[in-house]
């Protein structure tokens, strides 16, 4: 007899399932596998050693490598004053592998890379598992051929950690609603309390994906499944929430003062500053969170590529699209598919072709609408967990359709011209790739209609010729320099090394202070972040930076700063002409305060005691002997 629980399970939606049988792998399949990684690890690898640090991220990484507590709270500065704007989650494996390999451009970039291979094989292991070998390996080189994917292997963004983290919770939630056991569904739950170290309420995105998944599949009873995701949902809020909770009862004088924020506190931090601002263009108004609320003019320079500002069509504008939607058409095919064959098989609900299309669904469609609404503020690294999705529903697409004489060539047809549409933006960009995809997908067309073998792979060929060759063209260090911020193609930009290495006059200065410097705690206060990273890149140097990342953080305060100099924890400020120019007319910058007061009651040192060339920076000496 069946127990009651089975019973219930049966009436659900039919019997549960056994464990799901390992398909046999076919003899292509290991060896296609591994070259499609390899290819994936050339395109993130190549060049490694021509890499060059992102200023403010290596500078935290810099000084969270000088101290246990820096590194937990990802400190800006060696000294510990002040945070990143960010949670410090994604620089973990940067800080670490700087350890063991040495603070160098390339060792920050090399965990991304090794990220994002690692992404690619756990994809196919999820498609596969769905809907078979051919298609994981499809997705597999779908992924590796989007240019998103190769730009988040050589940058130091945090979307390389953020994206094989969600990929490891949707393999997680796949066993567990395939066995329905809480245990491997908790482990999902981990898996998103740790992806949000990273991006923060970003990574909850994925939630209802993978809830709508376990309820759906699992072969459990509605009121056992609902149990269950409720308590997979309390460990991913305990693990999200873990970092932010051992901030907020850490003694304020214990910790860095929370970058982003205006009273110290990391609910400002995550939900107003790093969320609620990025809803600006729908009329959200974080300013009442206790954050930072950026002026919009700040990112306008951002939006350089067509298409990357904040209008609701920007996810199928050419900025972002050629960075991650060559595959748009193949992957509506394969959900409009997948939807088809639901209608008209009405499968179990248990059936793991309801699962594949619930998960990678409802996971395209989250993020595609998230992103839609919500500011990137120019920035294409965030379009990596559309990318999977789109992966993986496209190639899906392909296997279901291939044995149509119709449905398939035409779409394969339109999404040639869907991509050879989005180079008309770019006509200067590898101009050859859009007349030789369109030849290829002629062939194909011809081919098909004449029911040769050849014509499915001739038309993959034509699909993937432009995104492969933008995807290449990151091997050039005119298209793509590692440690940037991941964009691929004609519309990157180099990160240069102007604020990461110290030239003779920064050398000259850091000299001067390191002799006076006495028993202060500080080498000198500076007026931002930029002012800070050549002396903490280059030299490890602890110096204050003022105001934070926008410039318009409250730290540190007037009380606090003239308490630094009064006990001699602080002597010296260095700010330039301009800094001063610009502090005497800004009232909303607290920083300018600081500098006023700082012009107004120190003592100028004369520019023959440093630097007597030096026409930019200002040195004045704040000690109590100094002071007016």
């Amino acid at each position: 007899m069946l127990s009651t629980s089975t019973e219930s399970a049966v009436r659900d939606g039919g019997p549960p399932q056994a464990a799901e049988p390992r398909p046999d792998t076919a003899r292509y399949e290991r060896p296609l596998l591994a070259g499609i990684c390899l290819l994936a690890a050339l395109l993130c690898l190549w060049g490694l050693q021509h890499s060059a640090y992102h200023a403010f991220y290596a500078s935290a990484v810099r000084s969270m490598t000088d101290s246990p507590t820096d590194f937990f709270y990802g400190a800006f500065d060696p000294a510990g004053s002040i945070t990143l704007d960010k949670l410090p989650g994604f620089l973990w494996p940067q800080a670490l592998s700087a350890l063991v390999f040495g603070f160098h451009p390339w060792a920050l970039v090399l965990p991304q890379a090794l990220e994002m291979v690692g992404c690619v094989l756990l994809l196919h292991v999820l498609v596969r598992r769905w809907a078979g070998a051919v298609a994981g390996l499809l997705a597999a080189a779908f992924l590796t051929l989007t240019p998103v994917t190769v730009g988040l292997g050589r940058s130091v963004t945090e979307d390389a950690p953020f994206v094989l983290l969600l990929l490891l919770a949707a393999e997680a939630t796949w066993r567990a609603a395939g066995k329905g056991r809480p245990r491997t569904l908790l482990l999902a739950g981990l898996w998103v309390g740790l992806a949000f170290q990273c991006k923060m309420l970003e990574a909850w995105a994925v939630l209802p994906a993978l809830a709508a998944t376990y309820l759906v599949a699992a072969p459990l009873a509605p009121r056992r499944r609902i149990a269950h995701v409720v308590l997979a949902g309390a460990v991913t809020v305990s693990v999200s929430l873990s970092w932010m909770l051992a901030t907020a009862l850490a003694p304020a004088g214990s910790r860095p003062y929370l970058d982003g924020t205006t009273n110290d506190s990391p609910f400002a931090l995550v939900v107003g500053y790093n969320f609620l601002t990025r809803f600006h263009a729908v009329g959200v108004d974080a300013a009442g969170t206790g954050s930072i609320v950026a002026s919009r003019a700040a990112h306008a320079g951002q939006h350089a590529a067509p298409g990357m500002g904040d209008s609701i069509g920007k996810m199928v504008a050419p900025g972002l699209a050629t960075q991650t939607g060559w595959l748009y058409p193949l992957a509506v095919l394969g959900l409009a598919a997948g939807l088809l064959m639901l209608r008209r098989r009405r499968p179990a609900r248990t059936d793991r072709q309801v699962a594949g299309y619930v998960l990678w669904g409802v996971w395209g469609a989250t993020f595609f609408a998230v992103f839609s609404f919500g500011s990137v503020t120019g920035h294409t690294y965030y379009m990596g967990v559309v990318a999977v999705a789109v992966a993986a529903l496209a190639a899906v697409g392909v296997v279901r359709a291939r044995r149509s004489r119709v449905l398939l060539p035409a779409v394969l047809a339109v999404n040639v011209v869907w991509c050879a549409g989005l180079t008309l933006w770019y006509r200067d960009f590898e101009a050859w790739a859009a007349p030789c995809a369109a030849a290829l997908g002629l062939l194909a067309l011809l081919l098909a209609a004449f029911r040769r073998p050849a014509a499915l792979a001739t038309g993959l060929a034509a699909v993937l010729l432009i995104p492969a060759g933008w995807s290449a063209s990151a091997l050039s260090p005119r298209y793509n320099q590692p440690g940037s911020l991941g964009r691929v193609g004609p519309t990157s930009t180099r990160t240069g090394d102007t604020l990461s290495t110290l030239g003779p006059e920064h050398r000259r200065l850091l000299a001067y202070l390191t002799a006076h410097r006495g028993t202060a705690r500080y080498l000198a206060a500076v007026p931002g972040w930029e002012s800070a990273a050549p002396y903490v890149i280059a030299a490890d140097a602890s110096v204050l930076p003022m105001g934070g990342f926008t410039g318009r953080v409250p730290f540190p305060r007037p009380t606090a700063f003239r308490a630094l100099l009064d006990s001699g924890r602080l002597r010296y400020v260095v700010v330039t002409r301009a800094d001063l120019r610009h502090g005497a007319r800004d009232d909303e910058r607290p920083v300018g305060a600081l500098l006023r007061w700082t012009a107004a009651h120190c003592t100028r040192v004369p520019r023959s005691a440093y630097d007597p060339a030096d026409h930019t920076r200002l040195l004045y000496d704040c000690g109590p002997a100094h002071q007016r």
